[in-house]
Protein backbone atom coordinates (compact mmCIF):
# COMPACT_ATOMS: atom_id res chain seq x y z
CA UNK A 1 0.00 0.00 0.00
CA UNK A 2 1.43 3.29 -0.66
CA UNK A 3 2.08 5.85 2.16
CA UNK A 4 0.38 9.57 1.86
CA UNK A 5 3.09 10.99 2.84
CA UNK A 6 7.02 10.37 3.17
CA UNK A 7 9.55 12.27 5.01
CA UNK A 8 12.84 13.47 3.33
CA UNK A 9 14.62 10.33 4.60
CA UNK A 10 12.31 8.21 2.75
CA UNK A 11 12.19 10.42 -0.39
CA UNK A 12 15.73 10.44 -0.57
CA UNK A 13 16.29 6.87 -0.42
CA UNK A 14 13.41 6.57 -3.04
CA UNK A 15 15.62 9.07 -5.36
CA UNK A 16 19.23 7.39 -4.41
CA UNK A 17 19.89 10.63 -3.47
CA UNK A 18 21.23 12.26 -0.23
CA UNK A 19 18.59 14.09 2.52
CA UNK A 20 20.69 17.33 1.52
CA UNK A 21 20.43 17.11 -1.71
CA UNK A 22 16.69 16.48 -1.83
CA UNK A 23 15.98 19.06 0.49
CA UNK A 24 18.28 21.69 -1.73
CA UNK A 25 16.18 20.14 -4.93
CA UNK A 26 12.68 20.78 -3.13
CA UNK A 27 14.03 24.46 -2.26
CA UNK A 28 15.24 24.66 -5.84
CA UNK A 29 11.97 23.41 -7.48
CA UNK A 30 9.47 24.79 -5.08
CA UNK A 31 7.49 25.45 -8.23
CA UNK A 32 7.26 21.48 -9.15
CA UNK A 33 8.05 20.10 -5.54
CA UNK A 34 5.49 21.54 -2.51
CA UNK A 35 5.70 19.75 0.51
CA UNK A 36 3.26 20.13 3.54
CA UNK A 37 4.89 20.81 6.43
CA UNK A 38 4.14 18.49 10.50
CA UNK A 39 3.25 19.43 13.34
CA UNK A 40 7.02 18.99 13.95
CA UNK A 41 7.74 21.22 10.79
CA UNK A 42 9.42 18.10 9.00
CA UNK A 43 8.47 18.24 5.23
CA UNK A 44 6.01 15.71 4.15
CA UNK A 45 6.06 14.55 0.67
CA UNK A 46 3.31 13.42 -1.13
CA UNK A 47 3.59 10.49 -4.57
CA UNK A 48 3.66 13.55 -6.97
CA UNK A 49 6.40 15.23 -5.06
CA UNK A 50 8.42 11.85 -5.11
CA UNK A 51 8.13 11.71 -9.48
CA UNK A 52 8.88 15.29 -9.85
CA UNK A 53 12.03 14.46 -7.63
CA UNK A 54 12.88 11.53 -9.76
CA UNK A 55 12.66 13.66 -12.84
CA UNK A 56 14.65 16.08 -11.40
CA UNK A 57 16.90 13.12 -10.54
CA UNK A 58 16.83 12.15 -13.87
CA UNK A 59 17.15 15.51 -15.98
CA UNK A 60 19.83 16.14 -13.52
CA UNK A 61 22.05 13.11 -12.96
CA UNK A 62 20.98 11.12 -15.98
CA UNK A 63 20.39 13.90 -18.91
CA UNK A 64 23.09 15.79 -17.73
CA UNK A 65 21.59 19.28 -17.42
CA UNK A 66 21.68 22.27 -14.67
CA UNK A 67 19.28 23.31 -12.60
CA UNK A 68 18.19 26.04 -14.73
CA UNK A 69 17.74 23.63 -17.74
CA UNK A 70 16.04 20.99 -15.68
CA UNK A 71 13.63 23.65 -14.08
CA UNK A 72 13.18 24.76 -17.64
CA UNK A 73 12.37 21.51 -19.45
CA UNK A 74 9.76 21.03 -16.28
CA UNK A 75 8.07 24.14 -17.20
CA UNK A 76 8.01 23.24 -20.84
CA UNK A 77 6.96 19.24 -21.62
CA UNK A 78 6.42 17.66 -18.10
CA UNK A 79 4.90 14.65 -20.15
CA UNK A 80 8.27 14.03 -22.31
CA UNK A 81 10.30 13.41 -19.26
CA UNK A 82 7.35 11.85 -17.37
CA UNK A 83 7.62 8.94 -19.65
CA UNK A 84 11.46 7.87 -19.65
CA UNK A 85 11.44 8.22 -16.16
CA UNK A 86 8.92 5.69 -15.87
CA UNK A 87 10.50 3.34 -18.38
CA UNK A 88 13.61 3.44 -15.97
CA UNK A 89 12.26 2.84 -13.39
CA UNK A 90 9.90 -0.56 -14.77
CA UNK A 91 13.52 -2.02 -15.84
CA UNK A 92 15.12 -1.33 -12.17
CA UNK A 93 12.73 -3.40 -10.96
CA UNK A 94 12.64 -6.12 -13.53
CA UNK A 95 16.57 -6.22 -13.05
CA UNK A 96 15.62 -6.38 -9.21
CA UNK A 97 13.08 -9.66 -9.87
CA UNK A 98 15.60 -11.11 -11.81
CA UNK A 99 18.31 -10.75 -9.76
CA UNK A 100 15.98 -12.61 -6.64
CA UNK A 101 15.67 -15.37 -9.18
CA UNK A 102 19.19 -15.76 -9.98
CA UNK A 103 19.77 -16.13 -6.04
CA UNK A 104 17.42 -18.61 -5.82
CA UNK A 105 18.66 -20.92 -8.69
Amino acid sequence: MEKLYYSIGEAAEIIGESVSLTRYWANYFSKFIKPSRSSKGNRQFTAQDIECLKQVHYLVKEKGLTLDGAARQLAGDKASVSAPVKAIESLKSIREQLLEIKKML
